[in-house]
């Protein structure tokens, strides 16, 4: 179907203005979901309750627990990507539709899928110059993860694009992050395991400490980011357990710590990789110990197509939304596995609130976006849909 720009600008009006009319609903739907979540690998109800409220279509199963929902006629479709798992927390925000439980959607991911739910009865409403394909995916917050089984899936073949949209606390309410290029951060495991001669903690000489070694290690590989990679683009290498010994007067035999390392080039992912062992396996020659580095690859970099963000942004600046082309975010999300296989875009919308910079971001147990942001997420996916359709005209 070949729509003008006159065609495209009814489209878009009729989408805003279905997507108003299912707020109430979605407020609602938001609302049940958040009370009642489900943490990653055992979605089924949520993903359940989601195809109950979706318009009908056809309904596939995906990566376990997730579901595959396209409606809206012939073609190539474009997907509109929510992700159904919250985290094993105990939710602390006070409001009267709070989990209960020990697990909570502190991620935002209650407001994707209402978000979604709304512009999907809203597009079913009205003749769709494409397809829609709901995508429904579990197991967002864990690795292996869900994202990576639906890219893998064979699914993705055929789409035409897939969009998603995720709040977040670093950008400023009302500002919507549309970058083109790499946005989030890839990602991986590290883990260190050192091996030295434990014994009295008295005679220091008789053993060979792991401990100290392993605190060098990390002083050093923090150095590795500021002194090999480009400072305007920049790595993370976060060690964030460390592991040894029982008791205050044994020197431990072994030593470990596990951390998250995070590019935005692969290039710099190879050359921090092979740097990471070098540092690991010499500082513990030095220290008369032996170790071993071990990387577990979690998320790619998230590359977002940049015809796909140029025009998406369009469509938002076109509602009055002020969009930062330029905000990267480190965190990470599976959603990067999209988009090395098909045309994909991350939009960021900004819950942050510049006059309270201590306000609960992504994870905490307080994190709340406030009910407004289903109508923001809704607008980015539209966008979205709308900008998969024109950035190939």
């Amino acid at each position: 179907m070949t729509l003008s720009a006159a065609d495209l600008d009814q489209l878009h009006a009729a989408l805003l203005a279905g997507l108003v009319g299912e707020l109430s609903a979605a407020i609602e739907l938001r609302h049940r979901l958040h009370g009642d979540p489900r943490v990653s690998g055992n979605e089924q109800d949520t993903a359940e309750a989601m195809v109950e409220e979706l318009p009908a279509g056809t309904v596939d199963v995906v990566a376990g627990t997730g579901r595959w929902v396209r409606f809206g006629g012939n073609g190539q479709a474009i997907g509109l990507r929510a992700e159904l798992d919250a985290l094993p927390i105990v939710e602390r925000t006070g409001v009267e539709w709070s989990a209960k439980g020990d697990i909570m959607h502190a991620c935002g991911h209650d407001v994707h899928m209402a978000a979604l739910v709304a512009v999907c009865r809203a597009a079913v409403r009205i003749p769709l110059p494409r397809p829609i394909v709901a995508v429904l995916q579990p197991r967002e917050e864990v690795a292996p993860s869900g994202g990576a089984d639906v890219a893998d899936s064979g699914l993705l073949d055929d789409l035409d694009a897939v969009i998603a949209a995720h709040v977040q606390p670093q950008l400023p309410g009302g500002v919507l992050g549309v970058t083109p290029g790499p946005t989030n951060a890839g990602t991986d495991v590290v883990d260190i395991l050192v091996e030295g001669i434990g014994g009295h903690a008295g005679y220091p000489h008789r053993v060979r400490d792991p401990v100290l070694a392993l605190c060098q290690m990390v002083v050093s590989l923090q150095q590795l980011a500021s002194r090999r990679v480009d400072p305007t683009v920049g790595t993370v290498l976060s060690i964030t357990q460390v592991h040894a010994g029982t008791t205050s007067n044994v020197v431990p035999g072994r030593a470990r710590a596990q951390g998250s390392f995070r590019v935005m080039r692969d290039s710099d992912r190879i050359e921090l990789l092979a740097a990471m062992e070098q540092v690991v396996t010499h500082t513990a020659l030095a220290h008369g110990c032996t170790a071993t580095l071990q990387v577990a690859p979690s998320e790619p970099v998230l590359v977002n197509d940049a015809d796909l963000a140029g025009a998406a942004a369009g469509w938002l600046r076109r509602t009055g939304a002020i969009v930062d082309d330029s905000f990267r975010s480190f965190g990470a999300d599976d959603f990067s596995h999209y988009c090395h296989r098909t045309r994909g875009l991350m939009i960021f919308v900004g819950t942050g609130d510049d006059n309270d910079p201590a306000r609960p971001g992504l994870h905490s147990d307080r994190f709340l976006p406030e009910d407004a942001l289903i109508e923001e997420v809704g607008k980015a996916l539209i966008a979205g849909y709308l900008g998969a359709i024109t950035a190939r005209a």
